[in-house]
C-alpha cells in the first residue's frame, strides 16, 4: 500500500494525530518520507510483493525502514537519540493506527526496534546495512506468541512462511 492510499484509510482523529505529530517536527516530514520510500523500493527491488505478508520479508522491511528514518533524520534530529526517537515515536504511531492484529503488530514493533538498535551501532554504508540485514533475515526466527516475541531481543521475528 502506497503512503498516499495509506493516509487515505485514516479516519479524521487519525489524520489529525498524525499531523500534529508533524507539525510539532516539519523538518522530519521529507527525510521520513524518503526514507519510507527508500525501503520500500528496496524491498520491491529485492522481494518482490512478498514483504506485504508477516514473513521474513517483512520483518527486514520494518527493519531497514527504521534504520533509514533514524540515518535520514539524523542531520535535523542533531544527535542519533534525538534520530532514534522520532522513528520510534512515527513508526509506533504507525502501528497503533494500522489494522493489523496483536501479533503481527508486536512483531512489527519489534523488527522496528531492530532497526533502530541496528542504525546505533552500525558505522557501515547504507549497502553494507541492506546485507547485513538480509543476513539477520536469513536468521530471524518464527514465532507464534506475543511470549516468544519477548524472548527473542537480537533477533528479527516472523510468524508467516514464504509462500
Amino acid at each position: 500500500m502506497t503512503i498516499l492510499r495509506r493516509i487515505a484509510t485514516l479516519n479524521f482523529r487519525e489524520l489529525v494525530v498524525l499531523c500534529v505529530i508533524f507539525l510539532r517536527r516539519p523538518f522530519f516530514l521529507l527525510p521520513t518520507y524518503k526514507a519510507t520510500h527508500q525501503a520500500v523500493e528496496i524491498c520491491n527491488r529485492l522481494y518482490g510483493e512478498l514483504h506485504h505478508e508477516d514473513n521474513r520479508t517483512n520483518a527486514f522491511r520494518h527493519a531497514l525502514w527504521n534504520y533509514l528514518i533514524c540515518k535520514y533524520c539524523l542531520n535535523i534530529a542533531g544527535s542519533q537519540e534525538k534520530s532514534v526517537s522520532w522513528s520510534r515515536e512515527i513508526t509506533d504511531l504507525h502501528e497503533r493506527l494500522s489494522p493489523n492484529e496483536a501479533l503481527a503488530r508486536r512483531m512489527d514493533l519489534h523488527n522496528n526496534r531492530i532497526g533502530r538498535e541496528i542504525f546505533l551501532r552500525f558505522s557501515g554504508s547504507e549497502e553494507q546495512v541492506v546485507l547485513f540485514l538480509q543476513q539477520k533475515t536469513r536468521e530471524a526466527i518464527q514465532v507464534v506468541s506475543l511470549e516468544e516475541i519477548e524472548e527473542e531481543r537480537e533477533n528479527l521475528v516472523f510468524i508467516e512462511k514464504l509462500k
